[in-house]
């Protein structure tokens, strides 16, 4: 399979004619929206002109997976935009939303994974759907068939990330470093043994830093592992060189023995986040 790499270059559409919803230019930083607003948009309070300028750019590359950032600040403009590239069921589940924030963060995400996704398989807008697996973890279908392609989104107050990779398991976590007031609760249902004391031996910013490292590490992997929150996370731990310094390492979950998980740490000043991938299998002799 060829090796993906969303960050350099965003292969045309194969088809001759631009997406109806999407349309994506050689390079992933300069994809555009283009969608026609759908009927039951046009009571929404929003400006008349879709923008053109991408609300998603090229944030890292871990192996074979790239990563995309994805800015879900309030954007009127934007969100009148990625609404008008959703599906009918999509703008269905928008409408349900109550608050304005997961309305917005789930809008711009999904328009962003349909760019991207019709950029790198050659479709339209019109034919890409999204499957469910039996644990609720989304698939790309590209004309009634499952695509060759791993993706897994995630979204946490203004930011959110798109990883896709060509191939293997794929799960990405992010969260805003928030104050819990029952962080204690957090830690005994998310951690580990060894996991809970080095957490709770720290504090103040420091504590909550270690949480969120840990948590969307182990989250990522519970994401990618399919069984999502079906996995109890308090029965692996983060490796402790992770822990402590590394920023990357390998895993292997009590619950999948012939599986090698690969982990990266993609935190920083505005976020925690980190990404889970299932690595390739060595070839044999």
């Amino acid at each position: 399979m060829r090796h993906l790499d969303l960050g350099r270059r965003l292969r045309r559409p194969a088809h001759p004619a631009q997406p109806p919803g999407v349309r994506g230019r050689e390079r992933g930083l300069t994809t555009t929206v283009a969608c026609q607003p759908p009927e039951r948009a046009e009571a929404r309070t929003f400006p008349v002109a879709p923008v053109r300028a991408p609300w998603w750019r090229h944030y890292t590359r871990v192996g074979s997976a790239t990563v995309l950032h994805v800015d879900l600040a309030p954007d009127p403009e934007r969100e009148w935009a990625a609404l008008a590239c959703l599906d009918e069921g999509e703008l269905a589940r928008w409408s349900r939303f109550v608050y304005s924030g997961p309305r917005r963060q789930f809008v711009l995400s999904r328009a962003a994974v349909r760019a991207v996704l019709c950029a790198e398989l050659g479709c339209r807008n019109d034919e890409l759907a999204f499957g469910v697996s039996p644990h609720g973890k989304p698939f790309a279908r590209v004309r009634d068939r499952q695509a060759d392609i791993s993706f897994n989104v995630s979204h946490g107050g203004w930011h959110g990330l798109i990883a896709l990779a060509p191939e293997g398991r794929l799960g990405v976590d992010i969260e805003e470093r928030v104050e819990r007031r029952r962080l204690d609760l957090l830690i005994e249902a998310a951690l580990g043994e060894e996991e809970t004391a080095e957490v709770t031996s720290a504090t103040g910013s420091e504590q909550l830093h270690l949480f969120f490292k840990l948590w969307t590490m182990k989250e990522a992997l519970m994401k990618a592992h399919g069984l999502g929150m079906g996995l109890d996370a308090t029965t692996f731990e983060i490796p402790r060189a992770m822990r402590r310094m590394d920023v990357s390492g390998t895993l292997v979950l009590p619950q999948m023995p012939d599986v090698t998980w690969r982990l990266r740490d993609l935190g920083e000043e505005r976020f925690a986040a980190a990404i889970a991938h299932e690595s390739a299998p060595e070839a044999g002799p």
